[in-house]
């Protein structure tokens, strides 16, 4: 369902150079069927190895941010967080998902329905893809492929706990603003504040939100939220945490789980949010 390794990216070209002291690599890739995906890989300066950041750009309807969001952020966001990874000791990288930027055509829409004719999902390519992009960052010589993290708000966040569900080799997780039972949210009707790239026919037949998130234990996790975010909402929260929770005490790692919440914020990445998820990746990935 997820389509791990069904999605090969192969490097086309990349542009070096440096902005306010950080390296920046405008990349260019291509899918098996020949469309065109761009991205953007950041390091400190230096030779490495570095640790890294698997990046995954957020939804939030603005198709014409796309991948542009790890230079220039979004409303959502406290700042941009690119460089601000690299002047905390990180390496990120980050592609255009599809129906964003440089590949809005065709839209989200048209390519959903097609994929979902098909019993295939607009997630799972997604996912598929950035499965393939944590493959060309962990084969980087500047990279220390044994500290790869995954980080993303909204799309991103969803995308990421996913993924390192099905992906061993990701070393840790942070995410925010997308985590809920999604059983819950149909219950509710709160799931229809979704886009509809995020349905993969059958899923909540399989696990939920919650218990796909446990699959990432023992391996550290930090997941923020804002009580007041419509995505999601208390009653979802905790029934998928209650299963998460469950994962990482049966694996004798409950404290790798953190867990930040804000009662009175929305469907936005806070300032103590950011505190923490900094703290997050220092602590799993900057120490060995």
């Amino acid at each position: 369902m997820f389509e791990i390794d069904r999605h090969p990216l192969g490097l086309v070209s990349r542009d070096v150079g440096v902005e306010d002291g950080v390296s920046l690599e405008r990349l260019a890739f291509r899918t098996a069927d020949g469309e065109a995906v761009g991205g953007y890989f950041m390091r400190p300066p230096g030779d490495g190895p570095f640790p890294a950041i698997l990046y995954i750009h957020a939804h939030g309807a603005r198709y014409d941010i796309g991948a542009r969001e790890i230079l220039d952020g979004r409303a959502s966001l406290v700042s941009p967080l690119g460089a601000e990874f690299a002047r905390h000791g990180f390496a990120s990288l980050m592609i255009e998902m599809p129906s964003f930027g440089q590949r809005r055509e065709p839209d989200e829409s048209t390519r959903t329905k097609a994929l979902l004719w098909r019993g295939r999902s607009l997630a799972g390519q997604m996912l598929g893809e950035q499965a393939s992009a944590f493959d060309w960052l962990s084969g980087r010589t500047d990279i220390d492929s044994t500290r790869i993290g995954a980080f993303g708000l909204s799309m991103g966040a969803t995308l990421g706990y996913w993924l390192a569900a099905a992906e061993p080799r990701i070393a840790c997780v942070a995410h925010l603003c997308c985590y809920a039972d999604f059983g819950t949210l149909i219950e509710t009707g709160a799931h229809d504040l979704h886009g509809i790239y995020l349905t993969i026919p059958g899923l909540l037949n399989v696990a939920s939100n919650g218990e796909i998130a446990g699959l990432v234990a023992p391996r550290p996790q930090f997941i923020g939220v804002g009580d007041q975010d419509p995505l999601t909402p208390p009653v979802a929260v905790d029934l998928a945490l209650s299963q998460t929770r469950a994962a990482y005490r049966a694996a004798g790692a409950e404290d790798r789980l953190g867990v930040h919440r804000e009662p009175r914020s929305g469907h936005i990445e806070t300032p103590a949010m950011r505190e923490q998820m900094l703290a997050f990746f220092e602590r799993y990935l900057l120490r060995t």
